[in-house]
């Protein structure tokens, strides 16, 4: 793969090398000017020095350029300054002197200067073009976008530059095609993929995340035993202890985040191609010139690389957590503020309720005057109604206490029959319950469970009421205790037409009647999602299961005293 000389008479390189670390202070002052009009000259005098260092170094390694930080860099500030087709032009034209004085400087002939100048060009502008087709939002934080970004600029954007390098030089002095277009292809993309990828992630808000002492001094001390390890890996020592690299990288990524992997991938890269092009690093013994820098290229393409999806996957949990968060924190606002509207009406109607109630009461009597059949009827509506209210009030004022924590429980052993027993009696003297039977069925011994008693009471009542109210029209209510494993179930079953399996799901929604809001059936849709907070409070769980046409069966579950 070593091409010592192609067009001039001294060595050139097919494909432009290795980049050092110097790129990353530029890229820096790249993301650091975004907007600001000395961008493109800025960086058309970066993209001509790192040309020079790429040119020279080639050729005291004497081989082929295996990482071309000029185009990963200009890519990077392209995408990152953008701001029209003018800009674009004029970025593009300095880009293009400063490839062409970086080669001219490096002692290539101006033949050579403009194939590669060309060459060059098309490769960042293909780079730029597919990064703002396929990866518009240029965020590296999601694993689509770094996917995105990695696929279309990187893979895909240097091919037609090194098909025609490779098509030239063929033609120009019978170079091997593959050879000459493989060489080119890993030098530029490993350069976007690495370079690209961390003047993308350079933002303001990763910076700032190394404003704590703490993490600032994490970060250095982590990049820098990481530098550490790969110049004794692919250094003048050569010591076989590589595969404590991608253990750091991980903790990398982890702790530092996009930034962080992106600059350890940028270290990395240039250490060990430029380690391997120099004759150093485990590839030595086994391979021969070029040969070690693709090797170098293939470990850090298909080796660590991946590591920054890694990174985006930690990134994109992060920005999800902190929604998530957000949302919890939202929702619990906007239940503490429904929880106190709801307290404050129940206790704004209850005054005035019972002054009505006590009215009506006395206007029934009689102890107003004189009140005829009519009147009376009138009264007792009125009576009856604003009972209706006032229970409406009561259960407003038990879901807003359950809602905030207020309402307390006192869980004892506590007889379940007895409890069932006692919701029968009541339920049945109930007007709706006339024609209805109510069956207490108790299976075995010792159904005794850790509750409330007068919460329990008040869940069953309102299971038994709505199975009277919703499933009467089957004649047979029945309630059930029975043994579980770990505690005592109750069941309340009906045989009125049953529920769907979409009506099921919304059954426990305060507020929700189930489309029954304008039938003759008294209710307010609060009562079940009472009993579920009611229920929960005391270490239970609540449910239902019905069949369309064939009843429903509420449960109730607690555990065994």
């Amino acid at each position: 793969m070593t091409m010592s000389r192609v067009l001039d008479p001294q060595p050139v390189p097919v494909v432009e090398t290795a980049t050092r670390s110097r790129a990353a202070p530029v890229d820096a002052a790249a993301t650091s000017g975004i907007g600001q009009p000395l961008a493109p000259i800025f960086t058309a005098m970066a993209v001509m020095v790192l040309t020079i260092i790429a040119l020279t170094f080639a050729r005291t390694a004497d081989m082929v350029a295996a990482l071309w930080g000029a185009g990963g860099l200009a890519v990077a500030v392209w995408l990152r300054t953008s701001r029209g087709p003018l800009y674009d032009a004029c970025f593009g034209g300095l880009l293009a002197c400063g490839l062409a004085a970086g080669n001219l400087l490096a002692g290539n002939s101006t033949k050579t200067t403009l194939m590669f100048t060309v060459a060059n060009m098309m490769d960042i502008y293909c780079a730029v073009l597919m990064a703002r087709r396929f990866a518009p939002t240029l965020n590296l934080a999601s694993v689509e976008g770094a996917s995105r970004f990695l696929v279309s600029a990187a893979v895909l954007a240097p091919l037609p530059a090194a098909a025609l390098v490779g098509g030239m030089l063929w033609w120009i002095n019978g170079a091997d095609f593959l050879e000459t277009a493989q060489t080119w292809w890993f030098g530029h993309a490993l350069s976007i993929a690495v370079v690209g990828s961390f003047g993308l992630a350079l933002t303001k808000r990763e910076v700032l995340r190394l404003r704590s002492p703490a993490r600032a001094t994490e970060a250095v001390v982590l990049l820098g035993l990481l530098t550490v390890v790969n110049m004794l890996i692919f250094g003048m020592q050569s010591l076989p202890i590589s595969f404590v690299t991608l253990p750091l990288l991980l903790l990398i990524a982890v702790r530092l985040r996009l930034l962080g992997v992106t600059a350890a991938l940028l270290i990395i890269s240039v250490l060990a191609i430029g380690g391997s092009m120099l004759g150093h690093g485990p590839y030595v013994s086994a391979f021969n010139g070029a040969d070690r820098a693709m090797m170098a290229q293939l470990l850090v393409l298909f080796g660590y690389l991946p590591i920054l999806l890694v990174a985006a996957l930690l990134e994109e949990r992060d920005r999800l957590s902190d929604r998530a968060k957000a949302g919890q924190v939202r929702a619990e606002r906007a239940s503490e503020a429904k929880s106190r509207l709801l307290a404050n009406v129940a206790h704004e109607i209850k005054s005035p309720v019972g002054g009505i109630i006590g009215i009506g009461e006395l206007w029934r009597a009689g102890q107003l005057g004189p009140v005829t059949p009519t009147q009376g009827e009138m009264a007792e509506m009125l009576v009856k109604t604003a009972r209706q209210v006032e229970a409406l009030s009561h259960d407003l004022l038990d879901v807003a206490r359950a809602e905030s924590g207020a309402v307390k429980v006192e869980l004892r052993p506590t007889d379940v029959p007895g409890v069932l027993d006692d919701v029968r009696r009541a339920t049945a003297l109930r007007p709706e319950a006339q024609g209805i039977r109510i069956d207490l069925v108790s299976e075995g011994d010792g159904l005794v469970a850790l509750a409330d008693s007068q919460r329990l009471v008040q869940v069953i009542g309102n299971l038994t009421s709505n199975a009277v109210k919703y499933g009467g029209s089957g004649g047979v209510v029945i309630l059930r205790a029975s043994r579980i494993h770990d505690g005592v179930r109750i069941e309340v079953i009906d045989h009125g037409p049953g529920l769907t399996a979409e009506k099921q799901t919304q059954l426990f929604e305060p507020f929700n009647r189930l489309g029954l809001e304008r039938s003759t059936v008294e209710g307010h849709g609060i009562g079940l999602a009472l009993a579920k907070r009611l229920v929960e409070l005391q270490g239970g769980s609540i449910g239902v299961t019905s069949t369309p046409g064939e009843g429903a069966c509420f449960w109730v579950e607690l555990p065994a005293a």
